[in-house]
């Protein structure tokens, strides 16, 4: 198996514990230390730095150094952002915002797949509903977190517009972020389930008015339940 280049492996660990809270805005990554704590040249050290740039978590200076930003300033759809801020103290207020944005995407979506959809994306989007429905038993597990993933990204290539469909991520990190942060219940709720259903159903009769209510009511249920589990989490 190849082994992961040094400088990823920086970039994993600084990016994890700044977007995790673990080295605060404002606080200084010393090259000297860096060198030593990793046993890595300065170049692997200055190429982590470039791609922590890039997402705009950390700047680098001649005589101030490598200082963290704020969040305010970090790549807010980047997936490895997004995956680094949710193992932070704030995933639960993240994933709510999170939503908030999937309420004003995926209802569309749906309108739009309703209208566009191939026949063989409404097959995926039936097979994803059975893949879910034969997992309902465990939806805190990967193998119903796939099919769900299935479904919504299914979903967004439907709406055949590329700018919606590029969102994937978004919807992506909100099923992931409550599968692993224990904020998916057991059990699927069979209402949710059958909202899935009706949305396939809907985009597979052309139905868009129909496509886009149950949409939009998968969204509120998400948000509710998850809302819910934090609140009864001993965590919160």
């Amino acid at each position: 198996m190849a082994q992961t280049p040094l400088h990823d492996v920086i970039v994993e660990r600084w990016g994890a514990d700044i977007g995790a809270a673990r080295r605060p805005p404002g606080s200084r990554i010393v090259m000297e230390q860096a060198v030593l704590e990793f046993g890595a040249s300065r170049s692997a050290i200055r190429e982590a730095v470039r791609v922590l740039e890039s997402l705009g978590m950390v700047q680098s200076r001649q005589r101030v150094g490598i200082t963290v930003l704020p969040p305010r300033s970090w790549s807010p759809y980047d997936p490895r952002v997004l995956r680094w801020r949710l193992d932070g103290p704030d995933r639960v207020v993240l994933l709510r915002s999170l939503n908030e944005l999937r309420g004003a995407v995926e209802p569309v979506a749906a309108r739009l797949a309703a209208e566009r959809a191939t026949p063989e994306q409404c097959g995926a989007l039936a097979a994803a509903v059975i893949g879910m429905a034969s997992t309902a038993r465990a939806a805190n597990a990967d193998e119903y977190l796939g099919h769900d993933i299935d479904f919504h990204s299914v979903l967004l290539q439907a709406s055949d517009n590329v700018m919606l469909a590029s969102l994937g991520s978004i919807v992506i990190a909100v099923l992931e972020g409550r599968t692993h942060h224990a904020l998916m219940p057991p059990v699927a709720e069979a209402a949710a389930l059958q909202l899935h259903a009706d949305v396939a159903a809907a985009v597979q009769s052309g139905d868009a008015a129909g496509a886009e209510r149950a949409m939009r009511a998968i969204v509120a249920e998400s948000t509710d339940a998850m809302v819910e589990m934090a609140d009864a989490s001993p965590e919160s």
